[in-house]
């Protein structure tokens, strides 16, 4: 045998060396995906609600870069060297996965939206089928303050293009209805631009900010608001945004009408009728900023209108060595809970009525979990409640029910998203606006 035979036999077996337990775990690796891909299937986790990765699989290398970088966790994987989606319903957008890509094969959005009747189709611009009707923000499928913004801002920028004139024969130019991240972006991009802005809310300046607990982080990849700078954290608290909020306001002397709910929004030509429950105003231009959340849902259980129930939670701190129900099995109700069960004596229970918590994030996943082993939370899957009473809650569970002692109800439920007023102004769903 030649001394380059034995080269040749001596390099194959380091390679198949490296090469067999690589294509092992490698093989392992896919067949896992696989399984995890089939699971989210069976729940219904696969498909995303929002925006999500869209991916070219042509452009794809399979380097994974995606899937580590989410920070969601799961949302990504690999099958058969390229990525795909895996829990599409656990996307909030970051867009990490897009901007990591190195041979840009991301593209994150709403995928095929012609059958979908929770989400309105918009123009480029962001105008409904109704001219001079805007949508923006979470209405619109998009969820993270970023997109809030971007949109608001560009809306703002469509109008003065398209606009142009200050109306005397109307209350104002334009009116946004919403002042969270997006309507805020709107009214600042139309500062200065000579057109008369009024926001309405039914609430305070804030938007869904307001229904966070008190110093909840919240993400904000870095982004610019018009007339005001750049928010560069990539985290702020709670408080910190309304602060910014509350500034902005009075900065720039804002024009916003609070507590004002929109009951009806009527055209007449190039000219609109937004009513409220205190009173109707004229606008050349309609945004609707109104995000997803819409009124809290209601259990309609004997017992909820008691004063200790209730549908967000303001500070954790208040609630020390007491018995506490949950109910809900989304990111807010999970995300109370552990805050609940963080503070002295307390006993923490969530009662949902599916047999698994199939769409929160990653992270409150597992800080749950470490709860649930430390026996500081309890979970009853698979349960409704039937009665509150002063000091009680009954359940019913697999048709059975039983008592569990209470002081307080915390209830997330979802909200009534308000589709039955877009319908009624003529908003149209599941087909292109022409």
């Amino acid at each position: 045998m030649t001394e380059l035979t034995l080269s040749w036999i001596l390099g194959c077996v380091i390679i198949l060396a490296f090469l067999v337990p690589y294509l092992r775990n490698w093989r392992k690796r896919d067949q896992h995906t696989r399984k995890r891909l089939e699971e989210a299937q069976v729940k219904g986790t696969d498909k995303a609600l929002m925006q999500h990765p869209i991916i070219d699989l042509s452009a794809c290398i399979g380097c994974g870069i995606c899937v580590r970088i989410c920070p969601e966790g799961e949302v990504l994987g690999l099958i058969s060297g390229k990525a795909v989606l895996i829990n599409g319903a656990k996307c909030v957008g970051h867009e990490l996965c897009k901007e990591n890509c190195p041979v840009g094969g991301i593209e994150v959005g709403l995928g095929d939206i012609s059958a979908r009747q929770d989400i309105p189709h918009l123009k480029e611009n962001y105008e409904s089928n109704i001219p001079g009707v805007y949508i923006v923000g979470e209405l619109g499928g998009l969820a993270l303050i970023r997109n809030a913004i971007n949109q608001g801002s560009s809306v703002g920028k469509d109008i003065k293009l398209s606009y142009k004139t200050h109306r005397t024969d109307v209350d104002f130019d334009v009116i946004v209805i919403g002042a969270g991240p997006a309507g805020m972006s709107t009214a600042l991009e139309l500062v200065d631009s000579g057109l008369t802005t009024v926001m309405v809310d039914q609430d305070q300046p804030g938007g869904t900010i307001l229904q966070y607990p008190r110093r909840k982080l919240v993400m904000v990849q870095p982004v610019t608001l018009p007339h005001y700078g750049t928010l560069k954290n990539l985290e702020y608290s709670k408080e910190e945004l309304l602060e910014i909020w509350e500034g902005i306001l009075n900065a720039k002397k804002l024009t916003y009408k609070s507590h004002h709910r929109m009951t009806a929004l009527i055209s007449d030509g190039d000219k609109f009728t937004v009513r409220t429950d205190k009173g109707d105003f004229t606008a050349g231009r309609v945004v609707l900023a109104l995000g997803r959340r819409g009124t809290p849902r209601k259990l309609g259980v004997p017992g909820e209108e008691l004063p200790k129930v209730m549908y967000k939670l303001m500070d954790t701190e208040t609630y020390q060595n007491v018995n506490l129900l949950v109910v809900g099995g989304g990111d807010s109700a999970i995300e109370a809970a552990i805050g609940l069960a963080q503070q002295n004596g307390n006993h923490v229970t969530i009662s949902y009525r599916k047999n698994a918590f199939f769409r929160i994030k990653t992270k409150n996943q597992e800080r749950l979990d470490r709860l649930v082993k430390d026996k500081l939370i309890k979970i009853i899957f698979e349960s409704d409640v039937k009665e509150i009473t002063k000091d009680r809650v009954l359940l019913e569970k697999d048709g059975e029910t039983f008592e569990i002692l209470n002081d307080y109800v915390f209830v997330f439920a979802g909200g009534l998203v308000p589709f039955p007023l877009l319908n009624e102004i003529g908003i149209q769903f599941g087909q292109v606006a022409a």
